[in-house]
């Protein structure tokens, strides 16, 4: 054999590897699933959004809430028996409401109970569809976020504040125009947030929450504590399965040449092995 064959051999092992690892790796989840499923008697829905890499150029390209995945999520819930309980792992920085929407209206109405499991984050259109669940489980350390409406980059209540602040008079017809779209955004996911609220707090404090989630009270990316969302009377607990965090191992991040945090994937006891102090 001579140097060019294993030149091309190396090679061809090489272009073919990543695909091998990423099926091994889907294999891998799809088994986990599988198990937590037979271990709760549940369907297990996932909408992970992790930061990914796009072939060949290795740019990075960040995943947000679309209408393929509105369409996929509805597509599971159709086939899921009404007896069933489905479990959803939500980890998102939001994305299209049109499509958040839809998964909440399609959980809602889900006739078996809904759980949503948020290890880590779910903003903004995230967190419209972890209203819709019946029951909400978080990392103690895991938020949410506010969902009032925005306007390409402009939050739509800050675009009705400098409206309000500087007058009519004093703006020009594209702002009127921008404020005008802003109320009405404002009004149908606060009107949303109260429809999916409806069954579980009273009608006052459903309105009161939407109210407080949509008003532009805190920035967009502003995070919301478990602490916060008991005390707005929502079902969250903290009880969260390790499956669920074994399972957000199998959706990795895209790897770096040096990686941002480093650490022992091991428990430390506070003494050490031979005893304390040695």
């Amino acid at each position: 054999m001579s140097f060019f064959d294993v030149f091309w051999i190396l090679l061809l092992v090489l272009a073919v590897m990543p695909a091998v690892r990423q099926q091994r790796l889907e294999v891998m989840r799809l088994r986990l699933i599988r198990r937590v499923e037979q271990a709760r008697g549940s369907r297990l829905i996932t909408l992970i959004h992790r930061q990914e890499l796009l072939n060949f150029l290795g740019f990075p390209l960040t995943r947000y809430i679309n209408i393929e995945d509105s369409e996929q999520v509805l597509r599971a819930i159709r086939l899921t028996p009404d007896d069933m309980p489905i479990d959803l792992v939500l980890h998102t920085p939001g994305g299209l409401v049109l499509a958040a929407e839809q998964i909440a209206r399609a959980l809602q109405k889900h006739p078996a109970p809904v759980t949503v499991f948020i290890p880590h984050y779910a903003m903004s259109g995230g967190t419209m569809i972890a209203l819709a669940a019946d029951r909400i489980v978080m990392d103690e350390n895991a938020v949410l976020g506010p969902v009032d409406p925005q306007l390409g980059n402009l939050p739509a209540a800050s675009i009705i504040a400098t409206v309000r602040e500087k007058g009519v008079a004093n703006v020009d017809d594209q702002t009127l125009i921008l404020a005008d779209i802003s109320s009405k955004a404002i009004r149908q996911v606060r009107d949303f947030l109260a429809y999916l609220l409806a069954d579980k707090l009273a009608p006052e404090k459903a309105r009161a929450v939407a109210q407080a989630l949509t008003s532009g009270r805190w920035t967009h990316d502003y995070p919301i504590s478990c602490e916060q969302l008991k005390e707005l009377g929502l079902p969250v607990t903290n009880d969260m399965p390790t499956e669920i965090y074994h399972l957000m191992d199998l959706y990795p991040q895209p790897a770096q040449r040096r990686p941002s945090v480093q650490y022992i994937p091991l428990p430390y006891s506070r003494e050490r092995e031979g005893g304390k102090g040695k």
